[in-house]
């Protein structure tokens, strides 16, 4: 079936808007929490996939459980660009590009998401107690649990922080780590999309994984760190296709999932996530690893910047992705759930 000219229209508003923002507006810099709150979401759910066939319910090696497409009245919902999931697979904790928590819990009708609940924003604190954006520390990109902390990657700054958020709330305070001086060589906005944890199984457990959105080696692949006690090991994704890396996860016991996005006026938009290995990864190494789903604008996706995966109680293994939505009026807030079949 042949894509509308208005989808196309559509596509190319959007990708403008990527191409001449990026991930961040002037107005963007407003719309951050001052402090706490509480706040209403309204949550569409998204019941098809494919805008093209709604039976369709199978993509590659993932299955279409539901999606929800989330608005608010309040200035400081929006741009979330990273998402942890909580066991229960229910309780949430995500970050947005200018500096905000955001947090609340998904319902769930017949195992698919209906809406959201308990949803509470708070400014995102530095060391000295004062909010990231407020010395313009915007650009807040990943975020990762490891030992009992959540961390966060800034790029506008190529800072990392670790928040006690079991003991302090969303009132604790990021306390930066030590970084690569490398990082500082990062192409600008472009750098700290993924970070996530090794498992405590694997060779490389205690290290916390970043792999670069844009800042590419000297063969043009991903530029790759493993970080523990203030050291560092290099390696490389392979980039292909134009696609850029916007987020990643652990998928258990074995694997790193990354969240990839793709933009130009000649080809559109569109994302996929490969699954890679994680025994591959080491000192030096070039790793590589299988499409589990590619989509374009013909699928209910937008601006894909958030991955996280659980176990539901059925046992089955959920990816949820989130969307970011620039603050935009033409793009969407969307948190979709797949489960992994076809292992």
């Amino acid at each position: 079936m042949r894509i509308s000219r208005r989808r196309w229209l559509i596509a190319a508003a959007f990708v403008g808007t990527l191409v001449c923002v990026g991930t961040y507006t002037v107005s963007a810099a407003l719309r951050y929490a001052a402090a706490p709150a509480r706040i209403d979401v309204r949550a569409t759910p998204i019941t098809a996939f494919d805008n093209r066939d709604p039976s369709q319910v199978r993509f590659g090696s993932l299955e279409f459980r539901g999606g929800l497409e989330l608005t608010s009245a309040d200035a400081a919902f929006g741009g979330i660009s990273a998402i942890h999931i909580e066991p229960d697979g229910s309780h949430f904790l995500a970050i947005t590009d200018n500096g905000s928590w955001l947090r609340g819990r998904i319902v769930y009708r017949d195992g698919k998401p209906d809406g959201v609940a308990d949803t509470e924003v708070a400014p995102i604190l530095g060391a000295d107690g004062k909010p990231l954006a407020g010395r313009g520390w915007f650009d807040v990109e990943s975020l990762t649990e490891l030992g009992g902390h959540f961390y966060i990657g800034i790029e506008r700054v190529e800072q990392i922080l670790r928040f006690d958020i079991r003991r302090g709330g969303l009132l604790a305070h990021g306390e930066p780590i030590a970084v690569p001086a490398d990082f500082k060589t990062f192409v600008f906005n472009k750098s700290l999309e993924c970070l996530t944890a090794a498992p405590a199984n694997s060779a490389i457990a205690g290290n916390l994984i970043v792999i670069a959105e844009q800042s590419l080696d000297a063969a043009g692949n991903h530029r790759s760190f493993l970080l523990k006690d203030g050291a560092a090991q290099r390696f490389s994704v392979t980039r292909s296709d134009d696609f850029d890396v916007t987020d990643c996860t652990i998928l258990s016991p074995s694997d790193l999932l990354l969240v990839e996005r793709r933009y130009s006026p000649a080809r559109g938009v569109a994302m996929r996530i490969r699954r890679i290995p994680l025994a591959a990864i080491k000192e030096g190494s070039l790793v590589d690893g299988k499409v589990l789903i590619e989509a374009d604008l013909a699928y209910q996706i937008d601006n894909m910047e958030g991955i996280a995966v659980h176990r539901n109680a059925a046992g089955e293994t959920v990816v949820t992705l989130v969307s970011d939505d620039n603050f935009s009026v033409i793009q969407r807030n969307l948190l979709l759930q797949f489960v992994l079949v076809g292992e």
